[in-house]
């Protein structure tokens, strides 16, 4: 039974935000598959004309925008299209500032009205005025004092964001913090719950703002932790992972199953941001200042330069999520560790549903009452 609090981003209700993680990690399928259990199940805009391809037509400067807006626009009908009618839960995307193409992106979101979009990796003071109405706002911060210069923008600009996602240290994938703080034990243990409660004052302010934690949140006494900080919902990407409808390869999520917390480590990307993965052959032959060859056929990131660039990162992990880890790659949670074999594979050694996750999760929150 999934008995899970429900959380509040205007008319919107779900239980668990699943946070997006890119490059056809959660796509369609696990986007679906986490609607239909009352959460907002997230499409990440990122690669997804890649991600889908498999061998398809070439992507290049000239057709990259009009693949990845067509790419989109398609993962969302068809992710509409799995969740069953009567279920509480809804289809969003995500978008990062990042990207090159960052607008066209958000352009299809709001033309096919998703539920929620959230922007991540930045920040764009045009953002809402790109935004139709029936779409909810949120937008992914690292520190509270972030979330104050965000609110005083947008509310200049005529309209606040619907959501605040503070999303701590311990979260995978490129990160909002310096080197020396992710290094810093005492920091990645006590930074979310004090940057929960900065924003939420912050947000008060505001008009309620609804707060939600993300990062390092990967079972029901966590989410029960978040909550008691004061967090009005949570985000959690990295535990949804290893089940049947997660849309990577099995190697992908076999490679999380067997992680140990010493597998985890702290990769400069070529984007100029410092990230969190799991280490494997591709990466240690990149910390010993092996350069792989990059041939950019689309500058799909605005601070990527391909000529300093020692491997390609679009291409590193879209080789992982198809299951190619000796070309590629995979980002990761810093609990990646909790995700254990006995938790995600069943009596036949299939992977386990969302739906299986969710109650879990609910099991341990009412565990840690």
């Amino acid at each position: 039974m999934i008995d899970l609090p429900i959380s509040k981003i205007g008319n919107l209700e779900l239980n668990v935000l699943q946070g997006p993680m890119g490059v056809g990690i959660s796509g369609k399928s696990l986007a679906s598959a986490v609607a239909n259990c009352g959460g907002g199940g997230m499409i990440p805009a990122v690669g997804l004309s890649e991600a889908r391809n498999a061998g398809g037509i070439e992507i290049n400067q000239g057709n990259y925008i009009k693949e990845n807006q067509k790419a989109l626009r398609a993962e969302i009908r068809e992710a509409r299209a799995l969740v069953s009618p009567g279920a509480k839960g809804f289809i969003g995307v995500n978008v990062m500032h990042a990207l090159t193409d960052f607008e066209p992106l958000v352009q299809v979101a709001s033309e096919e009205e998703v539920d929620l979009l959230t922007a991540s990796a930045g920040f764009d003071p045009n953002l809402m005025s790109l935004v139709g109405k029936n779409t909810k706002v949120g937008i992914v911060i690292s520190y509270g004092k972030f979330a104050r210069k965000v609110c005083e923008i947008y509310e200049k600009a005529g309209r606040l964001p619907d959501l605040l996602i503070v999303e701590g240290p311990k979260a995978g994938g490129h990160l909002g913090y310096g080197r020396r703080k992710l290094d810093n034990p005492e920091f990645l243990e006590s930074s979310l719950e004090r940057e929960i409660q900065r924003t939420k004052e912050i947000a008060e302010k505001f008009g309620n703002i609804p707060v939600f934690a993300a990062g390092g949140i990967s079972n029901g006494y966590h989410i029960r932790e978040a909550r008691r900080w004061g967090a009005e919902g949570v985000q959690i990407a990295t535990a949804f992972i290893p089940t049947k409808e997660c849309d990577a390869s099995k190697e992908f999520k076999m490679l999380h199953l067997d992680a140990n917390e010493e597998d985890v480590v702290i990769i400069d990307s070529p984007v100029g941001m410092p990230g969190r993965a799991i280490n494997n052959d591709f990466l240690r032959k990149v910390a010993a200042g092996e350069k792989i060859p990059v041939k950019c056929l689309y500058k799909c990131l605005k601070k990527c330069n391909p000529k300093e660039a020692p491997y390609c990162i679009a291409k590193a992990l879209i080789a992982a999520q198809r299951g190619d880890l000796e070309n590629g790659f995979a980002f990761t949670g810093s609990n990646v560790h909790l995700s254990t074999r006995e938790l995600y594979l069943d009596a036949k050694g299939e992977f386990v549903t969302v739906r299986d996750v969710f109650e879990r999760f609910s099991r341990e929150y009412r565990e840690a009452a």
